[in-house]
């Protein structure tokens, strides 16, 4: 089991090193966090397969962490707790952890755990999509077969309008100028072209939005340009 990431996420030290350990031996790549605020950055600079992530941590615990992550993440999670937190326990496979080992653990049963949810991960065809798809909640983006569904559902979209919306789900959160999107979509120098860019951003609302007066996803910041809320 190869060129698979996992992120352990606790505030001890000794317990994520003595996890590391045991992941290595199984070819895994480790990277470590001491809470949740760690995990997000390193989510937005690695390729992540599998988060091993405590509930109790210090300036951003592991619940809070687990709802911040699925937003516009599926890869597997597996909660680490004490006996004590078993509420806590519960309400983090309620909004989406995949699993869950009690402290004190024995590191063999962890090892399984992970490998187990690895293959799972891997074996439905997700691993793949970390690759070729990006996913803001609902709204799925295929870069492979040039395809985008809204719950599922297939959305038919011009080559423009695809184009578009490909810039910026690739770069969710951040807002593109009108210029900016001109220039990298159209690829030419942007000239009064602002209603051309307003249109297909209004036909690709129409199409992914279940409201376009209320966009749930392409999100305008006046005076500045559009951006995929994240």
């Amino acid at each position: 089991m190869t060129n698979y990431h996992v992120l352990v996420v606790d505030d001890e030290a000794e317990i994520r090193d003595a996890i590391e350990i045991y992941l290595k031996n199984e070819s895994l790549i480790v990277h470590q966090a001491s809470n949740g605020l760690e995990a997000l950055d390193i989510l937005e600079r690695e390729e992540i397969h599998l988060i091993l992530l405590d509930i109790m941590m210090p300036q951003m615990d592991g619940i809070t962490a687990t709802f911040k992550i699925r937003q516009d993440k599926n890869i597997p999670i597996i909660m680490l707790s004490a006996k004590s937190e078993d509420t806590d326990k519960v309400l983090g496979l309620n909004i989406g952890a995949d699993d869950y080992v009690t402290k004190p653990f024995h590191p063999l049963e962890l090892v399984a755990r992970v490998k187990s949810q690895l293959r799972r991960y891997t074996n439905l065809g997700n691993y793949k999509a970390t690759e070729d798809e990006i996913q803001v909640r609902g709204l799925s983006l295929n870069k492979s077969t040039k395809s985008v569904a809204v719950d599922g559902n297939e959305v038919r979209l011009t080559a423009t309008e695809y184009k578009i919306l490909e810039l910026l789900m690739e770069n969710k959160g951040r807002v593109f100028s009108i210029e900016e999107i001109y220039e990298r979509v159209w690829r030419e120098p942007y000239l009064n072209a602002e209603n051309t860019v307003a249109v297909h951003v209004r036909r690709i609302r129409e199409k992914i939005e279940i409201n376009p007066k209320e966009p749930k996803y392409l999100k305008v910041v006046w005076g500045i340009g559009y951006k995929i809320e994240k």
